[in-house]
Protein backbone atom coordinates (compact mmCIF):
# COMPACT_ATOMS: atom_id res chain seq x y z
CA UNK A 1 0.00 0.00 0.00
CA UNK A 2 1.49 3.65 -0.60
CA UNK A 3 2.21 5.83 2.26
CA UNK A 4 0.41 9.36 2.46
CA UNK A 5 1.93 12.90 2.76
CA UNK A 6 -0.37 15.77 4.39
CA UNK A 7 0.07 19.16 1.67
CA UNK A 8 -0.83 22.18 3.33
CA UNK A 9 -1.22 24.72 0.92
CA UNK A 10 -1.87 28.64 0.95
CA UNK A 11 -4.81 30.42 0.68
CA UNK A 12 -3.78 31.86 -2.08
CA UNK A 13 -3.30 28.71 -4.44
CA UNK A 14 -6.66 27.01 -3.21
CA UNK A 15 -8.49 28.85 -6.11
CA UNK A 16 -6.82 26.06 -8.51
CA UNK A 17 -8.06 23.42 -6.49
CA UNK A 18 -10.94 21.33 -7.29
CA UNK A 19 -13.60 23.10 -6.16
CA UNK A 20 -15.05 19.71 -4.65
CA UNK A 21 -11.89 19.17 -2.78
CA UNK A 22 -11.04 22.77 -1.87
CA UNK A 23 -9.31 22.21 1.54
CA UNK A 24 -6.23 23.89 2.60
CA UNK A 25 -4.85 20.22 3.89
CA UNK A 26 -5.16 17.69 1.75
CA UNK A 27 -3.51 13.77 2.52
CA UNK A 28 -2.45 12.00 -0.53
CA UNK A 29 -0.92 8.99 -1.11
CA UNK A 30 2.53 8.85 -2.05
CA UNK A 31 4.42 6.13 -4.35
CA UNK A 32 8.12 7.08 -3.25
CA UNK A 33 9.50 8.05 -6.35
CA UNK A 34 7.11 10.90 -7.82
CA UNK A 35 9.14 14.39 -7.00
CA UNK A 36 7.17 16.93 -4.77
CA UNK A 37 6.56 18.81 -7.74
CA UNK A 38 4.44 16.31 -9.57
CA UNK A 39 2.36 15.94 -6.25
CA UNK A 40 1.56 19.99 -6.26
CA UNK A 41 0.64 19.69 -9.67
CA UNK A 42 -1.06 16.66 -9.32
CA UNK A 43 -3.02 18.46 -7.29
CA UNK A 44 -3.73 21.62 -9.46
CA UNK A 45 -1.78 24.19 -8.54
CA UNK A 46 1.09 25.10 -11.28
CA UNK A 47 4.31 25.24 -10.72
CA UNK A 48 4.76 29.25 -11.49
CA UNK A 49 2.23 29.91 -9.05
CA UNK A 50 4.44 27.60 -6.32
CA UNK A 51 6.57 29.79 -3.56
CA UNK A 52 8.43 28.27 -0.81
CA UNK A 53 7.94 24.87 0.17
CA UNK A 54 9.64 23.48 2.98
CA UNK A 55 9.60 19.98 4.63
CA UNK A 56 9.71 19.70 8.83
CA UNK A 57 10.59 23.51 8.46
CA UNK A 58 13.30 22.69 5.69
CA UNK A 59 12.87 24.73 2.64
CA UNK A 60 12.85 22.11 -0.28
CA UNK A 61 12.12 22.41 -4.08
CA UNK A 62 10.18 20.91 -6.54
CA UNK A 63 12.59 18.12 -7.34
CA UNK A 64 12.69 16.73 -3.78
CA UNK A 65 11.51 13.32 -3.01
CA UNK A 66 9.67 13.35 -0.03
CA UNK A 67 9.12 10.59 2.36
CA UNK A 68 5.83 8.82 3.30
CA UNK A 69 4.75 10.55 6.69
CA UNK A 70 6.40 13.97 5.68
CA UNK A 71 4.24 16.85 6.20
CA UNK A 72 4.55 19.20 3.02
CA UNK A 73 3.82 23.35 3.04
CA UNK A 74 3.17 24.91 0.14
CA UNK A 75 3.37 28.79 -0.44
CA UNK A 76 2.48 30.66 -2.55
CA UNK A 77 4.91 33.43 -4.86
CA UNK A 78 6.23 36.32 -2.85
CA UNK A 79 4.56 39.61 -4.04
CA UNK A 80 6.29 41.98 -5.48
CA UNK A 81 7.54 38.51 -7.65
CA UNK A 82 11.72 39.29 -8.84
CA UNK A 83 12.16 38.47 -12.51
CA UNK A 84 15.49 37.89 -13.39
CA UNK A 85 16.63 41.02 -14.71
CA UNK A 86 18.20 41.92 -18.12
CA UNK A 87 21.04 44.07 -18.60
CA UNK A 88 19.68 48.20 -19.98
CA UNK A 89 15.91 46.79 -18.21
CA UNK A 90 14.03 48.07 -15.52
CA UNK A 91 11.03 45.90 -16.26
CA UNK A 92 9.91 42.97 -17.09
CA UNK A 93 8.69 42.41 -20.37
CA UNK A 94 5.39 40.71 -21.21
CA UNK A 95 3.82 38.40 -23.32
CA UNK A 96 -0.12 37.84 -23.27
CA UNK A 97 -2.03 35.05 -24.76
CA UNK A 98 -5.05 35.67 -26.98
CA UNK A 99 -7.61 35.87 -23.87
CA UNK A 100 -6.26 39.51 -22.70
CA UNK A 101 -6.08 41.68 -25.12
CA UNK A 102 -7.79 44.44 -23.37
CA UNK A 103 -5.14 44.10 -20.18
CA UNK A 104 -2.22 44.55 -23.15
CA UNK A 105 -3.53 47.65 -24.30
CA UNK A 106 -3.70 48.90 -20.83
CA UNK A 107 0.03 47.64 -19.72
CA UNK A 108 0.89 49.38 -22.92
CA UNK A 109 -1.09 52.59 -21.98
CA UNK A 110 1.22 52.39 -18.35
CA UNK A 111 4.83 52.09 -20.71
CA UNK A 112 5.52 48.32 -20.45
CA UNK A 113 6.75 45.96 -23.23
CA UNK A 114 3.59 43.88 -23.95
CA UNK A 115 3.70 41.19 -26.79
CA UNK A 116 0.33 40.08 -27.70
CA UNK A 117 -0.82 37.78 -30.50
CA UNK A 118 -4.96 36.99 -31.42
CA UNK A 119 -4.10 34.06 -33.41
CA UNK A 120 -0.45 32.27 -31.39
CA UNK A 121 -1.16 28.64 -30.22
CA UNK A 122 0.55 27.72 -27.42
CA UNK A 123 3.67 26.27 -28.34
CA UNK A 124 4.36 29.53 -30.31
CA UNK A 125 3.66 31.37 -27.46
CA UNK A 126 6.13 29.38 -24.85
CA UNK A 127 9.12 29.85 -27.94
CA UNK A 128 8.25 33.42 -28.05
CA UNK A 129 8.60 34.08 -23.96
CA UNK A 130 11.35 32.09 -24.04
CA UNK A 131 13.42 33.77 -26.81
CA UNK A 132 12.61 37.30 -25.79
CA UNK A 133 12.24 36.54 -21.98
CA UNK A 134 9.25 37.74 -21.50
CA UNK A 135 6.92 36.86 -18.83
CA UNK A 136 3.74 34.90 -20.14
CA UNK A 137 0.97 36.00 -18.74
CA UNK A 138 -2.29 33.88 -19.06
CA UNK A 139 -5.17 32.44 -17.52
CA UNK A 140 -4.57 28.62 -19.37
CA UNK A 141 -3.19 26.67 -16.71
CA UNK A 142 -2.29 23.98 -18.71
CA UNK A 143 -0.11 26.61 -20.76
CA UNK A 144 1.78 26.86 -17.56
CA UNK A 145 2.31 23.30 -16.56
CA UNK A 146 4.93 23.45 -20.31
CA UNK A 147 7.88 22.11 -18.96
CA UNK A 148 9.90 24.24 -21.66
CA UNK A 149 8.71 27.77 -20.20
CA UNK A 150 11.10 30.00 -18.81
CA UNK A 151 8.37 32.29 -16.70
CA UNK A 152 4.70 32.50 -16.66
CA UNK A 153 2.52 33.76 -14.51
CA UNK A 154 -1.67 33.03 -14.02
CA UNK A 155 -3.87 36.29 -14.24
CA UNK A 156 -6.30 36.75 -11.50
CA UNK A 157 -10.14 38.22 -11.86
CA UNK A 158 -12.16 38.10 -14.77
CA UNK A 159 -12.56 42.13 -15.52
CA UNK A 160 -9.47 44.13 -17.00
CA UNK A 161 -9.25 46.05 -14.43
CA UNK A 162 -8.80 43.46 -11.40
CA UNK A 163 -6.72 41.74 -13.93
CA UNK A 164 -4.52 44.93 -13.97
CA UNK A 165 -4.19 45.14 -10.62
CA UNK A 166 -3.63 41.71 -10.35
CA UNK A 167 -0.19 42.11 -12.46
CA UNK A 168 0.90 45.12 -10.95
CA UNK A 169 0.68 43.78 -7.82
CA UNK A 170 2.72 40.88 -8.73
CA UNK A 171 5.51 42.70 -10.42
CA UNK A 172 5.54 46.30 -9.25
CA UNK A 173 7.17 47.26 -12.67
CA UNK A 174 8.12 50.49 -13.52
CA UNK A 175 5.82 52.60 -15.40
CA UNK A 176 6.28 54.77 -17.94
CA UNK A 177 3.05 56.11 -19.35
CA UNK A 178 2.12 57.91 -22.71
CA UNK A 179 5.40 56.11 -24.10
CA UNK A 180 3.63 52.87 -25.99
CA UNK A 181 1.18 52.35 -28.72
CA UNK A 182 -1.52 50.55 -27.36
CA UNK A 183 -2.06 48.77 -31.03
CA UNK A 184 1.20 47.43 -31.85
CA UNK A 185 3.63 48.20 -28.85
CA UNK A 186 5.81 50.42 -30.65
CA UNK A 187 7.23 53.59 -29.27
CA UNK A 188 5.38 56.73 -29.25
CA UNK A 189 7.64 59.96 -30.04
CA UNK A 190 6.23 63.50 -30.45
CA UNK A 191 5.07 64.80 -33.86
CA UNK A 192 4.35 68.46 -35.25
CA UNK A 193 0.40 69.09 -36.03
CA UNK A 194 1.49 70.46 -39.63
CA UNK A 195 3.14 66.61 -40.14
CA UNK A 196 -0.07 64.76 -39.81
CA UNK A 197 -3.00 67.80 -40.82
CA UNK A 198 -3.76 65.54 -43.41
CA UNK A 199 -4.47 62.27 -42.01
CA UNK A 200 -6.69 64.34 -38.95
CA UNK A 201 -10.69 65.00 -39.05
CA UNK A 202 -11.47 68.71 -38.89
CA UNK A 203 -12.74 68.48 -35.33
CA UNK A 204 -9.86 67.11 -33.99
CA UNK A 205 -7.45 69.24 -35.82
CA UNK A 206 -9.44 71.88 -34.44
CA UNK A 207 -9.50 71.06 -30.96
CA UNK A 208 -6.02 69.43 -30.21
CA UNK A 209 -2.72 70.82 -30.68
CA UNK A 210 -0.42 68.27 -28.94
CA UNK A 211 -0.09 64.70 -30.81
CA UNK A 212 2.24 61.59 -30.89
CA UNK A 213 2.53 59.17 -33.79
CA UNK A 214 4.16 55.07 -32.96
CA UNK A 215 7.71 54.89 -34.78
CA UNK A 216 6.32 50.98 -36.13
CA UNK A 217 2.78 50.99 -37.24
CA UNK A 218 2.37 55.20 -37.39
CA UNK A 219 -0.78 55.07 -35.22
CA UNK A 220 -1.33 58.98 -34.39
CA UNK A 221 -2.65 60.06 -30.81
CA UNK A 222 -3.50 62.43 -29.35
CA UNK A 223 -5.76 63.65 -25.94
CA UNK A 224 -9.00 62.61 -27.06
CA UNK A 225 -12.76 61.87 -25.73
CA UNK A 226 -11.20 59.02 -23.35
CA UNK A 227 -8.36 61.67 -21.67
CA UNK A 228 -9.74 61.74 -18.38
CA UNK A 229 -10.50 57.70 -18.11
CA UNK A 230 -7.24 56.91 -19.16
CA UNK A 231 -5.79 59.51 -16.87
CA UNK A 232 -7.50 57.87 -14.26
CA UNK A 233 -6.17 54.68 -15.07
CA UNK A 234 -2.63 55.73 -14.67
CA UNK A 235 -3.12 57.24 -11.51
CA UNK A 236 -4.24 54.02 -9.60
CA UNK A 237 -1.86 51.90 -11.83
CA UNK A 238 0.79 54.61 -10.05
CA UNK A 239 -0.83 53.76 -6.95
CA UNK A 240 -0.70 50.28 -7.18
CA UNK A 241 2.71 49.82 -7.72
CA UNK A 242 3.93 52.58 -4.90
CA UNK A 243 1.53 49.99 -2.40
CA UNK A 244 2.94 46.95 -3.98
CA UNK A 245 6.83 48.28 -3.52
CA UNK A 246 5.60 49.08 0.04
CA UNK A 247 7.41 52.89 -0.53
CA UNK A 248 4.10 54.91 -0.40
CA UNK A 249 5.53 57.17 -3.36
CA UNK A 250 5.16 57.12 -7.32
CA UNK A 251 7.52 54.57 -8.47
CA UNK A 252 10.39 55.99 -10.50
CA UNK A 253 9.69 56.63 -13.64
CA UNK A 254 5.90 56.62 -13.29
CA UNK A 255 5.22 59.54 -14.20
CA UNK A 256 7.33 59.59 -17.15
CA UNK A 257 6.48 60.13 -21.07
CA UNK A 258 4.47 62.86 -23.09
CA UNK A 259 1.48 64.42 -22.44
CA UNK A 260 -0.75 62.44 -24.79
CA UNK A 261 -3.71 59.66 -24.39
CA UNK A 262 -3.93 56.91 -26.82
CA UNK A 263 -6.75 57.43 -28.81
CA UNK A 264 -6.58 53.73 -29.99
CA UNK A 265 -6.96 52.00 -26.25
CA UNK A 266 -10.63 49.94 -26.19
CA UNK A 267 -12.36 49.52 -23.61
Amino acid sequence: MDAEITIRVADDLLMFLPAARREPVRRVPYDGTSTLGHLVESLGVPLPEVGPMTVGGDPVDAAFRPRGGDEVLVGAVPRPQPVPPEPGRVSPRFLLDVHLGTLARRLRLLGLDTAYHNDMDDPALVVQANEERRVLLTQDRGLLRRRALWFGAYVRGSRPDDQLRDVLGRFAPVLRPWTRCTACNGGLVPVDKTEIERELAAGTRRSYDVYGRCERCGQVYWRGAHGDHLEEIVREATRLVADARGDGDAPDGAAGGTDRAGAAVSE
